[in-house]
């Protein structure tokens, strides 16, 4: 199923997307990847949540304002490409969380993200992912999370269908390297 279907069908509504803050953009194509800024939660009633995790904020809080800024990265990559159907996959998320020093929990909160992405585009949305605690993150957000997303070839999206890593082929030992060459 294509994503934009998926969204309707989930009934997820994309948010507008937001200007930097800084003098950076939000997406950068380079090739057939897109790097996506980082971006924070959605502000409640015109004020963007403030604080730490571990403090102020519980891990489901956590999750939801990861999910929250999911949603903002979806409607970026949707705003590059013209159609969610152009993402071929989600390479990679870097998860920032705000949060106290013996605060560990930072995988189950960007799991908040993660699973949206699972959600929206099934296989394609399985990622590389490091989840990482912050002594601070920028106005005091408690999640921030970046993105790397792959461009569809031309065929669209099914034609860039997740594929498993490659598998590396290993090099012969240096033992077995000199062995050809004397049979040689």
């Amino acid at each position: 199923m294509s994503a934009e279907k998926r969204l309707k069908q989930l009934g997820i509504e994309l948010p507008a997307v937001t200007p930097p803050v800084a003098n950076y953009v939000n997406a950068v194509r380079a090739g057939r990847l897109l790097f996506l800024s980082g971006k924070g939660p959605s502000a409640v009633d015109g004020l963007r949540p403030q604080g730490k995790l571990g403090r102020e904020f519980s891990v489901e809080q956590g999750y939801k304002f990861a999910r929250s800024v999911g949603l903002a990265l979806l409607a970026v990559m949707k705003a590059e490409l013209g159609s969610l159907d152009r993402v071929g996959r989600v390479v990679k998320l870097l998860g920032m969380v705000n949060a106290e020093p013996d605060f560990g929990d930072q995988p189950r909160v960007i799991n908040g993200c993660s699973d949206l992405f699972v959600e929206v585009f099934a296989e394609r949305g399985r990622h590389a992912r490091s989840a990482v605690g912050m002594g601070s993150l920028p106005m005091g957000i408690p999640v921030e999370i970046e993105a790397v997303v792959e461009v569809a070839a031309a065929g669209g999206a099914r034609a860039a269908a997740a594929k498993p890593a490659r598998k590396v082929k290993k090099r012969p030992t240096k033992t077995k390297r000199a062995a050809k060459t004397r049979r040689r």
